[in-house]
């Protein structure tokens, strides 16, 4: 007899809306003021960038957007290096093409995932103008080592926070320590505007660079007159309406993030062929993804598994592509030459991490996961 599909979905992440998100929309539509310019944005700005430790933000469209306004900002242009971690989402090292430079990508270290802050000497050139640390699935990178480096040599940091809202490195949350944090405000964010991103900075010159270039880069002084080639990267009233609902829910967000985590990883530990997300004692990880890796000895590999959690309506993803293995950034790169990205990336798993899951949810998921061995 044919197997019957199962009714029960639980997908990867999805937004909780239960705060004042209605309220706060309904009131910025009512006031007609939609577009980029409404009293939510810099209210959501500076809020959020309070958040983070930070003492400016900068609201745009996307995070992929906040990414390439910091580097602009910073002036990295074409001929300049910019060091990047090899996993990562594919916007990192868009973003560095996009400014014209070139990235340079290092290995990931087997503890965090991260990018492997002994092999980022070795990348170092006199073209090298900054580093993009990536907290990869909400784990933050060893921002003391990284700060270390770049200090030593002069480098610009802009940190990938898209992951990691809230996360911790010793009790300093992650996005205050660069030049610039960036941040996503996408759908399956911690945070969500459905779409959206933040830059925020310490810096009061780089904060007025980066509010000048995602306008057009229009004078303050004189309306539509353009003194250089800026970008369309404003965030809308709407967008930060919703930001600001959800970053008043952030901590309650957090809470369940870690909770989820606990409950995962009491369930799986010492499941063989499994190995669980690590926490390294000097971090606080947000989980934003509860991940795992699929070890050979598992009894079946990291996508037939996904296939088998499918079939019962669990919802995955697998670790993002190594950059080397994407056919734009191939040329003159191996698996050898990253070993660690290569595995985890092969092996790599992201279970389903929304804040709305309960421990049933988790329980279904983790059992389902024990039967396919």
């Amino acid at each position: 007899m044919e197997k019957q599909p199962v009714a029960r979905h639980i997908p990867v992440s999805e937004p909780l809306l239960g705060g004042n998100e209605e309220k706060y929309v309904l009131e910025c539509v009512r006031s007609s003021w939609i577009s980029s310019i409404g009293e939510f944005i810099p209210e959501f700005e500076v809020k959020f960038a309070k958040f983070c430790g930070a003492k400016y933000g900068v609201a745009v469209m996307n995070g992929t957007a906040a990414l390439q306004l910091a580097l602009a900002a910073l002036g990295i242009k074409n001929g300049d290096e910019v060091i990047v971690p090899d996993l990562t989402f594919v916007a990192t090292a868009n973003a560095v093409m996009h400014a014209g430079a070139k990235p340079v990508f290092v290995d990931a270290e087997q503890g965090t995932w991260n990018i492997d802050t002994e092999k980022i000497m070795a990348t170092i050139t006199k073209k090298t103008k900054a580093i993009i640390p990536v907290h990869l699935y909400g784990h933050p990178c060893d921002m003391g080592a990284i700060m270390k480096v770049a200090k030593e040599h002069n480098l610009f940091v802009v940190e990938d926070a898209a992951e990691a809202h809230g996360a911790e490195y010793k009790g300093k949350k992650v996005g205050s320590f660069g030049n610039v944090g960036c941040f996503s405000f996408y759908g399956n964010k911690i945070l969500s505007t459905g779409e959206g991103g933040m830059c925020v900075t310490n810096d009061k010159k780089l904060s007025e660079r980066m509010h000048f270039l995602k306008d057009h880069a229009m004078s303050p002084e004189r309306k539509y007159f353009h003194p250089e080639i800026g970008y369309n990267f404003r965030m809308t009233n709407v967008q930060a309406a919703l930001g600001l609902a959800q970053l008043e829910q952030i901590d309650k967000f957090l809470v369940a993030k870690r909770k989820n985590a606990e409950i995962y990883n009491s369930l799986l530990k010492g499941v063989k062929g499994l190995t669980l997300q690590h926490e390294m004692p000097w971090a606080k990880s947000v989980y934003w993804m509860h991940s795992i890796l699929v070890e050979d000895d598992f009894g079946c590999n990291r996508d037939e598994l996904m296939k088998l959690l499918k079939a019962e309506g669990v919802d995955t993803r697998p670790f993002f592509y190594p950059m080397h293995q994407l056919p734009m950034y191939s040329e003159g790169h191996s698996d050898s030459e990253f070993p660690v990205a290569s595995e985890l990336a092969r092996k790599g798993i992201n279970l389903p991490s929304s804040v709305k899951l309960t421990e049933k949810d988790i329980e279904y998921v983790c059992n389902a996961i024990k039967e396919a061995k």
